[in-house]
């Protein structure tokens, strides 16, 4: 199992910037998620509030972040992180099949837009799936919906169409996957997950469909669902001004940790987030830099 001392979730400018910042303080770091970096940045028209880039287009901002990160060698791990897990002196996460290993963790995963459906936190693990390559194995030979929240969606749906036996897909958000005999593409409101011990039904607007397991897939997932026994505040992570959590080692910053949703107040705390490791890792006798050479 892969070790590192500081891992990254996210590639908005939030875990660029932890990333960054890790790099330059010569740490070995994980940095996990979309090689594309932040889908909302890329779409932003125009930004007038980044110091020394006034005016620029979040597609140009996106370049530049990419550039920088690959002049200083960072390579991005295009993938999903499934769980993060406290093991007392280091953390375990979750990334798609693969567990890797952490004395620290940076979530700036971006924020989940929207509520809940109903009975979705009630059947998490018990038929509700956030990570179509992490469960999507599980699920063998049977029925499965799939809620398309994300523009990835479609291929995971078409990932999944290779093992089970129907895929129902509801493109919430999102396009559609490529036409398969076993998916099937459905024009409706999912409004609620329903089951026994496990998931047996999805409802939506217009009718109930039996089902084995519900894949919701989003941009972000519900912090609680991805870290067991973190803080929160609504749908965001409880920080302190050093970033860190309630759980010593986890830090988290960007849209996650509360608003504004600035892409300069993200970038910043990114940063402020891979100090407060640093020390952290200090603390335990990983390092020896003095916390006075920070600029």
């Amino acid at each position: 199992m892969e070790n590192y001392e500081i891992a990254i979730i996210g590639t908005g400018p939030a875990g660029i910037s932890a990333a960054i910042t890790a790099k330059v303080r010569n740490k070995k770091l994980l940095l996990a998620g979309s090689a594309n970096l932040s889908e909302k940045l890329s779409k932003a028209h125009r930004i007038d509030n980044y110091p020394g880039l006034p005016g620029v287009s979040g597609a140009d901002l996106a370049a530049n972040l990419k550039k920088q990160l690959d002049e200083l060698g960072i390579k991005i791990t295009d993938k999903h992180a499934g769980g993060i897990y406290t093991f007392g002196d280091h953390f375990s996460i979750q990334l798609d099949n693969d567990f890797v290993d952490a004395q620290a963790v940076i979530i700036a995963g971006g924020i989940m837009q929207g509520k809940l459906l109903k009975g979705e936190n009630e059947f998490l693990g018990r038929g509700v799936s956030y990570c179509a390559t992490c469960d999507g194995r599980l699920y063998q030979g049977k029925k499965v919906a799939v809620l398309g929240y994300s523009s990835e969606a479609p291929e995971e749906a078409e990932y999944l169409s290779e093992i089970v036996n129907e895929v129902l897909y509801f493109p919430v958000k999102s396009g559609v996957p490529a036409e398969r005999g076993n998916i099937q593409v459905l024009t409706e409101i999912p409004t609620a997950i329903q089951g026994d011990m496990k998931v047996n039904t999805l409802v939506t607007d217009k009718s109930e469909h039996k089902v084995d397991c519900v894949f919701v897939l989003r941009d972000a997932v519900p912090p609680e669902s991805l870290v067991p026994g973190i803080e929160t505040d609504g749908p965001h992570i409880k920080v302190n001004l050093q970033m860190e959590t309630n759980i010593p080692g986890l830090y988290a910053c960007g849209d996650i940790a509360g608003k504004p949703y600035q892409y300069i107040k993200a970038a910043g705390q990114g940063n402020v987030a891979a100090l407060s490791a640093v020390r952290y890792l200090a603390s335990r006798g990983n390092d020896t830099e003095n916390d006075q050479k920070e600029r």
